[in-house]
């Protein structure tokens, strides 16, 4: 069984090397934090003292890291990866970043021999925990082949979508969808509450058909109970959304109401709001409307 490293061992990154042990890896880890790494060493991890350390121990190695500079810092910066990784091994970054800057790094990566692959993923910390995230994978057909195994020990989907980049514009694509999902959820359960309509029977009214969707199913009753409890919280949202319109730029295409709701999310963001869960653009309109969504049938 291969030896993997792992750097990055935050929410997301700590269940997700979890389980890597729990498939019957062997791991190298390091964080800023000692706390996970102490944690993932009673479980048999090795732990390090820098990324370029985690590098020269392993042939495989994953980042899990907040955004885009960090992932650049840690792979291409002063005691990073690249500084310790022997020509042909590879790296997958799983942070959810921009393209252009995984474009950025796979090049740095590639001009030492190094293989890459952008890996974001979906799912939340339930997924990272339960191994059942979605992985979007870009990079070389081979070098996903060779990865798959390893990355379906910690996701229940791992699709490649193309070449290095692909990866996190897949990931944007769906945090666009994610976002504006609920805020049409949230516009709608505004209005019905705002109509004297109990927003529970609208919900079970229109879930079975064209406007069901998977987010309709996880965050319309945890709203309607007043629960915004972080499953995914604004700040990432926003972090998410930027990559989206920076991307968007790059290539000129259009993203009207992308650009709407990540104003929305940045007036929350200013409310104090930006650690509650994205299901909390509900809040903006209630407080525009002057109502509150609850449930008040069982």
């Amino acid at each position: 069984m291969k030896t993997i490293g792992f750097i990055g061992l935050g929410i997301m990154g700590k269940p997700m090397a979890r389980n890597l042990l729990k498939a019957g890896y062997s791991l190298v880890v390091y964080d800023l934090i000692p706390g996970p790494m102490e944690e993932l060493a009673k479980l048999g991890a090795a732990r390090a003292e820098s990324p370029q350390e985690v590098a020269q121990k392993t042939s495989y190695l994953i980042t899990m890291l907040p955004n885009s500079p960090e992932v650049k810092q840690v792979i291409l910066g002063p005691n990073g990866v690249i500084e310790g990784a022997a020509p042909g091994s590879t790296v997958i970054d799983m942070s959810s970043i921009s393209p252009v800057a995984s474009k950025e790094v796979g090049n740095a990566l590639e001009g030492k021999g190094i293989k890459f692959l952008d890996a974001p993923v979906s799912g939340g910390e339930p997924g990272a925990i339960n191994a059942t995230l979605s992985i979007m994978v870009g990079g070389a057909l081979a070098v996903f082949e060779d990865c798959r195994d390893l990355l379906s020990a910690m996701g229940k989907s791992v699709v490649r979508v193309g070449d290095v980049g692909s990866g996190n514009v897949t990931k944007l694509a769906n945090q666009i969808i994610v976002a504006l999902n609920i805020a049409a959820m949230s516009e709608a359960l505004v209005l019905g509450t705002k109509a004297g309509v109990d927003p529970a029977l609208i919900y079970n009214a229109i879930r079975g058909g064209l406007a069901g969707s998977n987010v309709l199913e996880a965050k319309a009753m945890r709203v309607m109970q007043g629960n915004f409890e972080p499953g995914f919280k604004i700040d990432l949202h926003v972090k998410d959304l930027n990559n989206a319109v920076e991307a968007a730029r790059a290539v000129g295409a259009p993203l009207f109401l992308t650009g709407q709701v990540l104003e929305i999310l940045k007036c929350l963001q200013v409310e104090g709001k930006g650690g509650k869960d994205h299901s909390a653009i509900l809040q903006f309109y209630e407080r525009l409307a002057a109502v509150e969504v609850r449930k008040t049938e069982d």
